[in-house]
C-alpha cells in the first residue's frame, strides 16, 4: 500500500509535468510509474490468493500464485518498455520538431529520483523480513524507476544545456532498462512454473541438513522445485535395514524437521531406502525397491 501510494502521486506530478514542460523523458517516467502501479495491482491480488490454504482442487496449496504474478509484472514491463521504444524512435525521426524542455521537469526528475531510491529501500527490506520474492522484484522494478529518473535528468539537463535530442534519447534508454527488467522478472518465473530446481548452493545446503541427520547413512534421489516463494523437496534416505519402521520414520521426521527449518521449504518428502552396514562398507538390503535405486558411485562416507 505504501507503494500504491508512492506510485499514484508520481505518476499524477510526472505527467502532468512532463506535458506542461514538453519532456518525452518525463512522460515516459510516468509511463514507467504507472506500470509499478499495475505491478502493485497484481501483486496485492496474488498475495491475497497464494495466502489460502490447500483445498481440494489445488491440494499443494496457493503459492504459485506468486510466481504467476511475477510473470505477469515482467509481461508487463516487456509491453512498457516496447511502447516507450517505439514512441522515442517516432520522435528522433523528426528532431527539428523537439522542443526546449522547461527548467520544473528537472526538479521533478530529481524529486522522483530520491522517492523511487526510498521506495527501494523500503520494499527490499520488507521482501527479506516476509521472505517474497515477488515483493522483491516489485522492490527491484523501483529501482530501475530510481535509475530511469537518473538517465531523465540528465537528459533534461542536456535539452535545457541545448542539445534537443537529449530528451527523446533519455526515454529510449529508459526504454531499454525497462524492458531488461521485464526480462529478467518473466524469465524467472517462467522457469519456476516449468518445475526448475533449486540453485545448487541452496540444493546442497538441503543435502548437508538431511545427509546431517543422525540415522541417516547417505542421501540420493534428491529432486527440488519452486512453489512460489517455497521449496518442494523429493529426496530418498539411506538408512540401516536393520531398523523398525517406527524408528525410520522417526529418522525421516527429524530429517525432515531440520530442513523445514533452516531453508523456505513447503514439504519434504522422503523414501526410506534400507542399507546393511558392514566393516566394508554399506551395501543394498535384497532387491532393490522400484524407482529407488542406491547410489552406486562408490560407498558413501560414514
Amino acid at each position: 500500500m505504501v507503494s500504491v501510494l508512492v506510485n499514484v502521486l508520481l505518476t499524477a506530478v510526472q505527467f502532468s509535468v512532463g506535458l506542461f514542460a514538453h519532456s518525452q523523458a518525463l512522460v515516459a517516467d510516468a509511463l514507467h510509474s504507472l506500470s509499478d502501479l499495475l505491478s502493485d495491482g497484481v501483486v496485492l491480488f496474488a498475495n491475497r490468493h497464494s495466502q489460502k490454504a490447500p483445498d481440494a482442487e489445488h491440494p499443494y496449496g496457493h503459492h504459485r500464485f506468486e510466481t504467476a504474478a511475477s510473470l505477469a509484472v515482467g509481461a508487463m514491463l516487456l509491453a512498457v518498455g516496447a511502447g516507450m521504444l517505439w514512441s522515442s524512435f517516432t520522435t528522433l525521426q523528426t528532431p527539428a520538431d523537439i522542443p526546449e524542455v522547461h527548467g520544473i521537469a528537472l526538479a521533478i526528475a530529481l524529486l522522483t529520483l530520491l522517492g523511487k531510491e526510498l521506495l527501494f529501500r523500503y520494499l527490499l527490506r520488507v521482501a527479506r523480513r516476509v521472505r517474497s520474492s515477488m515483493l522483491a522484484a516489485n522492490a527491484w522494478h523501483a529501482r530501475s524507476d530510481a535509475a530511469s529518473s537518473l538517465v531523465v535528468a540528465i537528459g533534461i539537463v542536456a535539452n535545457l544545456a541545448g542539445f534537443h535530442l537529449a530528451d527523446p534519447l533519455a526515454a529510449l534508454v529508459v526504454g531499454l532498462m525497462i524492458i531488461r527488467m521485464g526480462w529478467k522478472f518473466f524469465y524467472s518465473a517462467f522457469n519456476d512454473l516449468t518445475d526448475a530446481a533449486v540453485d545448487d548452493q541452496t540444493e546442497e545446503r538441503i543435502r548437508r541438513h538431511l545427509i546431517t541427520t543422525p540415522g541417516v547413512h547417505n542421501v540420493h534421489g534428491l529432486k527440488t522445485r519452486k512453489m512460489g516463494d517455497m521449496i518442494w523437496v523429493e529426496v530418498d534416505l539411506e538408512m540401516d535395514g536393520r531398523l523398525t519402521i517406527e524408528e525410520g520414520h522417526a529418522i525421516a521426521v527429524e530429517a525432515r524437521r531440520r530442513v523445514m527449518e533452516h531453508e523456505p521449504v513447503l514439504d519434504v518428502t522422503t523414501h526410506f531406502d534400507p542399507v546393511r552396514i558392514d566393516p566394508v562398507g554399506i551395501d543394498p538390503v535384497g532387491p532393490d525397491p522400484v524407482g529407488a535405486g542406491v547410489d552406486e558411485s562408490g560407498p558413501p562416507p560414514r
